[in-house]
Protein backbone atom coordinates (compact mmCIF):
# COMPACT_ATOMS: atom_id res chain seq x y z
CA UNK A 1 0.00 0.00 0.00
CA UNK A 2 0.85 3.55 -0.87
CA UNK A 3 3.03 5.22 1.91
CA UNK A 4 2.77 8.69 2.75
CA UNK A 5 5.06 10.90 4.95
CA UNK A 6 3.26 12.43 8.50
CA UNK A 7 4.72 13.55 11.40
CA UNK A 8 2.16 11.40 13.43
CA UNK A 9 2.79 7.66 13.41
CA UNK A 10 0.12 6.17 10.71
CA UNK A 11 -1.61 3.01 10.95
CA UNK A 12 -1.13 0.73 7.55
CA UNK A 13 -4.16 3.12 6.34
CA UNK A 14 -1.83 5.06 5.79
CA UNK A 15 -3.58 7.79 8.10
CA UNK A 16 -2.80 9.34 11.92
CA UNK A 17 -5.42 7.12 13.99
CA UNK A 18 -3.95 9.88 16.44
CA UNK A 19 -5.00 12.67 15.07
CA UNK A 20 -8.27 11.22 13.69
CA UNK A 21 -9.39 10.17 17.18
CA UNK A 22 -8.44 13.94 19.03
CA UNK A 23 -10.38 15.33 16.77
CA UNK A 24 -13.45 12.81 16.98
CA UNK A 25 -16.21 14.28 19.10
CA UNK A 26 -17.55 11.04 20.03
CA UNK A 27 -18.28 7.67 19.16
CA UNK A 28 -20.83 6.99 16.36
CA UNK A 29 -24.08 4.59 16.60
CA UNK A 30 -24.19 1.13 15.16
CA UNK A 31 -25.44 -1.69 15.01
CA UNK A 32 -25.30 -4.32 17.87
CA UNK A 33 -22.13 -6.44 16.75
CA UNK A 34 -20.89 -3.76 14.34
CA UNK A 35 -16.79 -4.02 15.16
CA UNK A 36 -17.21 -0.15 14.28
CA UNK A 37 -16.95 2.04 17.44
CA UNK A 38 -16.57 5.29 15.58
CA UNK A 39 -16.91 6.47 12.80
CA UNK A 40 -15.70 9.93 10.87
CA UNK A 41 -17.11 12.12 8.21
CA UNK A 42 -15.04 13.80 5.60
CA UNK A 43 -16.69 15.90 2.82
CA UNK A 44 -15.04 16.07 -0.40
CA UNK A 45 -16.31 18.96 -1.92
CA UNK A 46 -15.74 21.38 -5.17
CA UNK A 47 -17.12 22.66 -8.59
CA UNK A 48 -18.03 20.27 -11.27
CA UNK A 49 -15.65 17.94 -13.08
CA UNK A 50 -12.88 18.52 -10.47
CA UNK A 51 -12.51 15.09 -9.43
CA UNK A 52 -14.33 14.86 -6.52
CA UNK A 53 -15.50 11.16 -7.60
CA UNK A 54 -11.99 9.88 -8.62
CA UNK A 55 -10.65 11.59 -5.62
CA UNK A 56 -12.92 9.41 -3.32
CA UNK A 57 -12.46 6.21 -5.72
CA UNK A 58 -8.57 6.41 -5.13
CA UNK A 59 -8.77 6.39 -1.73
CA UNK A 60 -11.54 4.27 -0.72
CA UNK A 61 -10.76 0.45 0.38
CA UNK A 62 -14.20 -0.93 -0.60
CA UNK A 63 -15.58 -0.59 -4.21
CA UNK A 64 -16.99 3.71 -3.91
CA UNK A 65 -21.22 3.89 -3.92
CA UNK A 66 -21.21 6.71 -6.99
CA UNK A 67 -24.49 7.93 -8.07
CA UNK A 68 -23.52 9.15 -11.44
CA UNK A 69 -25.94 9.67 -14.48
CA UNK A 70 -24.62 10.70 -17.92
CA UNK A 71 -24.99 14.32 -19.05
CA UNK A 72 -27.52 14.68 -21.67
CA UNK A 73 -28.66 17.09 -24.19
CA UNK A 74 -31.02 18.72 -21.50
CA UNK A 75 -28.58 19.87 -19.16
CA UNK A 76 -26.23 22.01 -22.00
CA UNK A 77 -26.65 25.47 -21.17
CA UNK A 78 -27.49 24.37 -17.63
CA UNK A 79 -23.81 22.85 -16.71
CA UNK A 80 -21.04 25.01 -17.47
CA UNK A 81 -18.99 22.62 -19.48
CA UNK A 82 -16.00 25.07 -20.00
CA UNK A 83 -12.36 23.23 -19.55
CA UNK A 84 -14.52 19.76 -18.94
CA UNK A 85 -15.65 19.25 -22.60
CA UNK A 86 -15.02 16.13 -22.56
CA UNK A 87 -16.86 14.69 -19.39
CA UNK A 88 -19.85 12.71 -19.89
CA UNK A 89 -21.41 11.79 -16.16
CA UNK A 90 -22.18 13.68 -13.83
CA UNK A 91 -22.70 12.87 -9.79
CA UNK A 92 -26.54 13.99 -9.17
CA UNK A 93 -26.53 12.82 -5.35
CA UNK A 94 -23.21 12.02 -3.56
CA UNK A 95 -19.74 9.66 -3.78
CA UNK A 96 -19.24 6.97 -0.84
CA UNK A 97 -16.20 5.68 0.44
CA UNK A 98 -14.88 4.22 3.57
CA UNK A 99 -11.04 4.32 5.03
CA UNK A 100 -10.71 1.46 8.27
CA UNK A 101 -7.96 3.62 10.09
CA UNK A 102 -7.94 0.05 13.02
CA UNK A 103 -10.61 -1.39 14.52
CA UNK A 104 -12.94 0.48 15.68
CA UNK A 105 -11.92 3.53 13.93
CA UNK A 106 -13.35 4.44 10.38
CA UNK A 107 -12.98 7.57 8.16
CA UNK A 108 -16.22 7.80 5.79
CA UNK A 109 -15.66 9.81 2.63
CA UNK A 110 -18.85 11.85 1.22
CA UNK A 111 -18.35 13.26 -2.07
CA UNK A 112 -20.67 16.24 -2.64
CA UNK A 113 -22.89 17.26 -6.27
CA UNK A 114 -20.78 20.03 -7.95
CA UNK A 115 -23.59 21.89 -9.81
CA UNK A 116 -25.97 24.77 -8.27
CA UNK A 117 -29.00 22.41 -8.39
CA UNK A 118 -27.81 19.76 -5.98
CA UNK A 119 -26.86 22.36 -3.46
CA UNK A 120 -29.71 21.06 -1.45
CA UNK A 121 -27.66 18.30 -0.58
CA UNK A 122 -24.87 20.04 1.52
CA UNK A 123 -26.66 20.56 4.48
CA UNK A 124 -27.43 17.18 4.92
CA UNK A 125 -24.24 15.91 4.47
CA UNK A 126 -21.65 18.52 6.73
CA UNK A 127 -23.88 17.32 9.65
CA UNK A 128 -21.54 16.09 11.83
CA UNK A 129 -18.19 16.18 9.92
CA UNK A 130 -14.72 16.07 11.07
CA UNK A 131 -13.99 18.85 7.91
CA UNK A 132 -14.32 18.60 4.02
CA UNK A 133 -11.76 18.91 1.52
CA UNK A 134 -11.90 21.63 -1.00
CA UNK A 135 -11.28 20.79 -4.66
CA UNK A 136 -9.75 23.31 -6.98
CA UNK A 137 -9.25 23.16 -10.78
CA UNK A 138 -6.95 26.56 -11.61
CA UNK A 139 -8.56 26.61 -15.02
CA UNK A 140 -11.71 27.60 -13.43
CA UNK A 141 -10.94 28.46 -9.66
CA UNK A 142 -13.55 30.83 -9.10
CA UNK A 143 -16.38 27.15 -9.24
CA UNK A 144 -14.67 26.31 -5.81
CA UNK A 145 -15.77 29.82 -4.17
CA UNK A 146 -19.33 28.43 -3.08
CA UNK A 147 -17.88 25.29 -1.45
CA UNK A 148 -15.69 27.52 0.48
CA UNK A 149 -18.04 29.67 1.36
CA UNK A 150 -20.05 27.50 2.89
CA UNK A 151 -17.43 25.57 5.00
CA UNK A 152 -16.41 28.90 6.29
CA UNK A 153 -19.54 29.95 7.32
CA UNK A 154 -20.64 26.95 9.09
CA UNK A 155 -17.18 26.97 10.71
CA UNK A 156 -16.54 23.45 9.54
CA UNK A 157 -12.29 23.04 8.75
CA UNK A 158 -11.03 22.25 5.64
CA UNK A 159 -8.13 22.03 3.09
CA UNK A 160 -7.56 23.00 -0.39
CA UNK A 161 -6.47 20.71 -2.78
CA UNK A 162 -5.71 21.81 -6.05
CA UNK A 163 -5.97 19.19 -8.57
CA UNK A 164 -3.25 19.63 -11.26
CA UNK A 165 -5.24 19.10 -14.36
CA UNK A 166 -2.28 17.84 -17.70
CA UNK A 167 -1.81 20.96 -19.43
CA UNK A 168 -3.02 23.59 -16.84
CA UNK A 169 -0.87 26.17 -15.56
CA UNK A 170 1.38 25.61 -12.26
CA UNK A 171 0.17 28.47 -9.33
CA UNK A 172 1.92 27.63 -5.95
CA UNK A 173 -0.32 27.00 -2.48
CA UNK A 174 0.25 30.67 -1.70
CA UNK A 175 -1.06 32.03 -5.16
CA UNK A 176 -4.25 30.14 -4.68
CA UNK A 177 -4.51 31.43 -0.99
CA UNK A 178 -4.63 35.14 -2.09
CA UNK A 179 -6.90 34.32 -4.76
CA UNK A 180 -9.66 32.59 -2.52
CA UNK A 181 -9.03 34.88 -0.24
CA UNK A 182 -8.99 32.02 2.41
CA UNK A 183 -8.72 32.99 5.91
CA UNK A 184 -5.13 32.89 7.43
CA UNK A 185 -4.45 28.83 8.47
CA UNK A 186 -6.35 27.63 5.79
CA UNK A 187 -4.19 25.02 4.04
CA UNK A 188 -3.42 24.52 0.65
CA UNK A 189 -1.97 21.55 -1.25
CA UNK A 190 -1.38 20.34 -4.02
CA UNK A 191 -2.51 16.74 -5.45
CA UNK A 192 -3.33 14.37 -8.29
CA UNK A 193 -6.62 12.69 -7.79
CA UNK A 194 -5.91 9.81 -9.08
CA UNK A 195 -3.46 8.68 -7.01
CA UNK A 196 -3.99 6.92 -3.92
CA UNK A 197 -0.62 8.29 -1.90
CA UNK A 198 -1.70 11.43 -3.54
CA UNK A 199 -5.29 11.66 -1.34
CA UNK A 200 -4.51 10.00 1.17
CA UNK A 201 -1.48 13.42 1.70
CA UNK A 202 -4.64 15.60 1.29
CA UNK A 203 -6.30 13.25 4.01
CA UNK A 204 -3.45 14.01 6.34
CA UNK A 205 -3.48 17.43 6.13
CA UNK A 206 -7.42 17.98 6.76
CA UNK A 207 -6.71 15.95 10.18
CA UNK A 208 -3.99 17.46 11.14
CA UNK A 209 -5.88 20.97 10.17
CA UNK A 210 -8.60 19.83 12.14
CA UNK A 211 -6.84 19.31 15.24
CA UNK A 212 -5.38 22.61 15.55
CA UNK A 213 -8.78 24.32 15.12
CA UNK A 214 -10.47 21.90 17.32
CA UNK A 215 -7.32 22.85 20.22
CA UNK A 216 -7.94 26.73 19.51
CA UNK A 217 -11.61 26.12 20.07
CA UNK A 218 -11.24 24.46 23.09
CA UNK A 219 -8.65 26.79 24.34
CA UNK A 220 -10.61 29.74 23.90
CA UNK A 221 -13.53 27.94 25.53
CA UNK A 222 -11.85 27.28 28.80
CA UNK A 223 -9.94 30.82 28.60
CA UNK A 224 -10.53 33.20 31.82
CA UNK A 225 -13.21 35.84 30.90
CA UNK A 226 -12.05 39.34 31.88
Amino acid sequence: MDSVHSDHPADPSGLPAASIASVASGPASGEEGDDTVLALKILVAGGFGVGKTTLVGAVSEIRPLRTEERLTEAGRGVDDLGGVERKATTTVAMDFGRITIREGLAVYLFGTPGQDRFWFLWDELAQGALGAVVLADTRRLTDCFPAVDFFEDRGIPFVVAVNRFAGAREFGPDEVARALDLDSGTPVVLCDARLRSSGKHVLINLVEHAGRVRAARLLADTAPVG
